[in-house]
């Protein structure tokens, strides 16, 4: 009895109190039963107690089997778990590795020991068995997490997860879902916008025959590079084409650096029409829409560059630049520059103040066109200054602004940062010359306050800084100087400018185009004199020019101090430096970089020196030949092909210096 008692383990279900009652019930009320039965007849009662005993014996004996059964049951399934988790450890397409503190493995399931070609490491350090996995051991444990990483080990990718605490790596090959994400990423669209730069230009002054011959060339040359890149071209009318391609062949087309460019432009002007292509790209958004905009934004920006020139760039990252290798070609008209000065006459309509500021340190060519655009505003009865402190400014604006003053005109043109800040309201206007981007501007507050209310007027090319939405936008690379584009817009003032500038003034803005233009020998084209000459005909005095540009004493001496550190770097590129602890006027080093430009052998010029405290400045001026624009958009710059520049900041000149060589050596490598 005690034996059959002790194989009675109840399973824990029995044991539950609620079940127990029912059967004691069901026990107490057959025992009852019998009871009742005995008292009314014996016979009843005795098969009253033979139904209590046999229920009894039923309920043991069921209980005695349902235990053995459930015993047997959660033997079973134990069983069944434990081994399925043996054969998990072994055939599940997992790797797991178990190691000690010395980084020796103890165990490796089989499907690990397939990545490791089947031999026996136990026993062996992770680094001696592979130290491409021991590295990313190491890391994982280093980083002191249990987060999962994708890791590319040989030829596959793994996700592993490290448990350093436990001693075990897990390693899951996901090979086959990363090649369908790549090749997803590699398969998505991207779109393409080629504009023909000149084709206008091009197409008035030819026959009929001549414009057939030349637009079907553009559509053979660009099918067949399309063709070669697996993609798709449409032309949408005679100047636009759209491209359309997969991520993996433009990443084929950066890597030819879009050799169409060079192809079109060298083609075309074997031909006598001289062709540039410009070209916007996007990717990356889930909406072609977005993607269609964001092209468009490239395109305007690589003609806002001066085109011939692509623009490959993703929303919400960085611009690649390819080409821009030729000079701008000039290829405005007289019709824009009418159109502009009409819709900058319009938006001056309503504004109750026109504040307009160069970049920081202006040059003649920032406050001549200043002066010239407040000018326009004033005859059309708006309030405009120039922002301007008269007593911190350069030896040659110092000059003008001291002329002024002596004859006694416009002498409250001028405005400090200070109080235009203070004046400026949400009706206020703020037109930005000679520059377009916020971290050289002369005033950021002020360009804070009113950056939604921008005008910018420029001739240098446009980078990828620049206000999300001017106004106006009148930037032409091609022209020599922003006073060249001021002036020509005051040509189309019903006043005339006789009406708008005085004497002064307009040797002022000759003053201007006389300085960005090099005396007429850099960017030079006809319009260029023609804007000279009308300012000529309006009172312009070159002998006025020629003292506002006067050097003093002191800035030739240090000019030519720089020009004797010349160094050449490469055979056709010369640098000059200055010392670290003394701080040069960024005028002396760009006249330096020019000086150094004009001397025999010289293609290129770089001048490097201390501007303040935390930042060196770097000068770069070209004949054409090399881009020097690129190379200082590397080193976070711009300017022109022929003239550019950057400023950097927590370097010394030594280190600026290197990172100049690295740029450098970086352009020759991507044109080789």
């Amino acid at each position: 009895m005690k034996g059959f008692l002790r194989k009675l383990e109840l399973p824990e279900f029995v044991k539950d109190t609620r079940l127990t009652a029912s059967l004691v019930i069901v026990l107490v009320l057959s025992l009852l039963g019998a009871i009742i039965g005995m008292l009314i007849s014996p016979l009843f009662g005795l098969a009253m107690v033979l139904l209590f005993i046999l229920t009894v014996i039923f309920v043991v004996y069921g209980i005695y089997v349902l235990a053995g059964n459930t015993s047997n049951y959660a033997a079973n399934l134990s069983y069944r778990i434990k081994r399925g988790e043996q054969e998990a450890m072994i055939k599940m397409p997992l790797g797991i590795m178990l190691y000690d503190k010395d980084r020796q493995i103890q165990w490796i399931n089989p499907y690990l020991q397939m990545y490791l070609h089947g031999e026996d490491v136990i026993g062996s350090s992770i680094s001696s068995v592979d130290k491409e996995l021991a590295k990313y051991v190491d890391d994982a444990i280093k980083s002191n997490s249990n987060q999962n990483k994708i890791i590319k080990w040989g030829d596959r990718k793994f996700e592993m997860v490290v448990q350093d605490d436990l001693g075990v790596v897990y390693l899951l090959d996901i090979t086959r879902y990363a090649n369908i994400e790549e090749k997803y990423k590699q398969e998505r669209l991207a779109i393409g916008l080629i504009f023909i730069d000149n084709y206008d230009e091009l197409s008035q002054s030819m026959s009929d025959q001549n414009l057939t011959n030349m637009s079907s060339y553009v559509q053979n040359a660009l099918s067949n590079y399309a063709g070669q890149f697996n993609s798709y071209l449409k032309r949408i009318d005679e100047d636009h084409f759209i491209l359309l391609t997969h991520m993996h062949d433009l990443a084929k087309m950066e890597e030819d650096k879009f050799s169409i460019l060079d192809k079109v432009r060298t083609e075309s002007s074997r031909k006598n029409m001289p062709l540039t292509l410009s070209i916007g790209i996007a990717f990356g958004s889930e909406s072609l829409n977005e993607i269609a905009d964001q092209a468009q934004s490239n395109l305007d920006l690589a003609l806002g560059r001066g085109g011939d020139q692509v623009v490959v760039k993703q929303s919400g990252h960085e611009a690649r630049f390819y080409g821009g290798k030729s000079n701008p070609m000039e290829k405005r008209t007289r019709v824009r520059a009418r159109m502009v000065s009409q819709a900058l006459v319009e938006l001056f309509k309503g504004v109750d103040h026109v504040y307009v500021q160069g970049h920081r340190n202006p040059d003649l060519d920032a406050i001549g066109s200043a002066i010239g655009i407040v000018k326009i505003a004033k005859i059309h009865g708006v309030k405009a200054n120039v922002v301007l402190d008269v007593d911190h400014v350069n030896y040659d604006v110092g000059r003008l602004i001291a002329k002024m003053q002596a004859a006694g005109i416009d002498k409250d043109i001028f405005i400090s940062p200070k109080d235009a800040l203070e004046e400026a309201t949400d009706e206020s206007l703020l037109v930005l010359t000679d520059h377009s981007k916020h971290s050289i501007t002369y005033d950021p507050e002020l360009y804070d306050r009113l950056k939604n209310r921008l005008i910018i007027i420029d001739h240098h090319r446009r980078g990828e800084e620049f206000p999300e939405n001017p106004m106006l936008v009148y930037i032409e690379p091609y022209a020599s100087s922003t006073c060249e584009l001021v002036t020509e817009m005051i040509e189309y003032q019903p006043q005339g400018g006789e009406g708008v500038l005085t004497d002064l003034e307009a040797s002022a803005m000759l003053a201007g185009i006389t300085v960005d233009s090099k005396e007429f020998s850099l960017r030079t084209g006809t319009r260029t004199f023609d804007a000279a000459s009308y300012l000529r005909s309006i009172g312009a005095d070159t002998q006025v020019v020629s003292e506002l540009l006067k050097e003093n004493i002191d800035n030739y001496l240090q000019r030519s101090h720089l020009v004797s550190t010349i160094d050449m770097i490469e055979p056709d590129m010369a640098l000059l430096m200055g010392e670290d602890n003394k701080i040069y006027d960024p005028i002396i080093t760009a006249q330096a970089a020019d000086t150094a430009l004009s001397l025999e052998h010289v293609d290129a010029s770089f001048a490097l020196t201390r501007r303040s405290k935390d930042t060196v400045g770097i000068s770069a001026r070209s004949m054409g030949n090399i881009n020097v624009q690129v190379i200082m958009e590397k080193l976070g710059g711009g300017g022109h092909l022929s003239n550019a520049a950057t400023q950097i900041k927590g370097v010394t000149v030594d280190e600026a210096k290197d990172k100049l060589l690295a740029a450098i050596n970086e352009y020759l490598k991507e044109n080789e």
